[in-house]
């Protein structure tokens, strides 16, 4: 069992007002600036340490958009939308610190493009 990050611990109840939240956080950031999206794979100890919970939680913190999950082959996967900062921003966590119990190895960063509007109104966690 994962313990919960104190953001998701205090949130953990219903999701439906983070969804309105994120899709406003959406909206504005399409006008704000310079928009970038990039697909990520994270490898080393990322998978059965709450990877993919944390990764939510600090992409909401940051306020980027996208989605994570686990591969068939041991990695974590996913694609981080938003402005060009804060996307540099999650670069950074994904590639230094994940979450407490995981070790990162390493972290490849592809496809990454300007687009003119966000594809996701919020992160998620996909199955």
């Amino acid at each position: 069992m994962c313990p919960l990050p104190l953001a998701a611990a205090a949130v953990a109840a219903p999701r439906a007002p983070l969804r309105l939240l994120n899709r406003g956080l959406a909206a504005a950031m399409s006008t704000a600036r310079s928009l970038k999206s990039v697909d990520y794979e994270v490898f080393g100890r990322v998978q059965g340490v709450c990877f993919r919970m944390y990764t939510e939680d600090e992409a909401r913190k940051i306020g980027v958009v996208g989605w994570v999950k686990n591969t068939s082959k041991g990695t974590v996967t996913g694609q981080v939308q938003g402005p060009e900062d804060k996307v540099n921003s999650m670069k950074s966590w994904l590639s230094k610190v994940g979450s407490p119990s995981s070790r990162i190895d390493r972290t490849n960063f592809s496809n990454e493009k300007t687009i003119s509007k966000l594809e996701y109104s919020n992160f998620s966690i996909r199955y």
